[in-house]
């Protein structure tokens, strides 16, 4: 979970909007087992027969994935621009005493050059419209041979695609705005949606190339999850992770990406 939209007196974007007590991200997460279980396959595939020194979970809220990143890691470091969720995660993460927590946001990252070898950002471009300081950043803090897992919100899926066939329009290359109109005004949280070909072009401009790509959560529907055993769903999920992501069809889109 990440937020950016308003530049602060010091140059860095605004990225504490989730101090904001409305915004429960813990509750956010009940009734989408699903969801959450397709991102740690996603990165389970991305990061089979890997291991590594230092990673940190960008944006990470109150530490979802940090417990399942330490089979990967020998040291893991929730970082978070929002203190109200790092207080949720001293709880959350109370049996992990050892995963640091760590106020910083993703413009001006808190770590040394190369510090990490492993870097992931899940759920946090879809609040980031330009993503090319964030990016540079990323790649400086990388160590030369680490990796990045990033998850980008696909405005590219299959719906969205399908509907611009019908009516006879291409797919914007630019991030698009999904908030209504209400949530619009400056201060508030950014909600878009990326296409994933202009990403890798914006990771290519910061040093980064893109080495595999899986399509993600490809069966996210409300319906779908009242109809089907969620063991189906994540058999069929597994499936598809592979063999959809050269179309980017799901509704989140996974690069793993090193440094070019």
């Amino acid at each position: 979970m990440y937020t950016i939209e308003v530049m602060t007196k010091n140059s860095h974007k605004k990225a504490d909007q989730y101090n904001d007590p409305t915004h429960n991200y813990l509750k956010y997460w009940e009734g989408r087992d699903y969801e959450h279980a397709s991102e740690e396959m996603a990165i389970t595939k991305l990061l089979k027969g890997k291991h590594f020194r230092h990673a940190a979970d960008i944006g990470g809220g109150y530490g979802r994935l940090c417990v399942f990143l330490e089979e990967y890691a020998d040291k893991v470091t929730l970082a978070e621009p929002s203190q109200q969720q790092l207080d949720i995660a001293k709880d959350f993460l109370k049996d992990h005493q050892e995963v640091e927590r760590k106020l910083t946001q993703a413009d001006a990252l808190d770590f040394k050059d190369g510090e990490l070898d492993l870097i992931t950002m899940i759920r946090v471009m879809h609040h980031i419209p330009d993503p090319t300081v964030e990016f540079k950043e990323l790649s400086r803090v990388l160590a030369e041979d680490g990796y990045i897992i990033l998850e980008v919100a696909n405005y590219a899926h299959g719906r969205n695609r399908l509907k611009h066939i019908v009516r006879g329009k291409r797919l914007p290359e630019e991030p698009v705005d999904i908030r209504s109109e209400e949530h619009k005004k400056e201060g508030e949280i950014a909600f878009v949606n990326h296409n994933p070909k202009t990403v890798i072009k914006q990771l290519s401009h910061a040093g980064l190339k893109v080495e595999k790509v899986l399509s993600v959560s490809n069966l996210r529907s409300p319906t779908i999850k009242k109809i089907v055993p969620q063991a189906v769903m994540l058999s069929v999920e597994r499936l598809m992770q592979p063999t959809l992501a050269r179309t980017y069809f799901g509704p989140s889109v996974f690069f793993l990406i090193k440094k070019a």
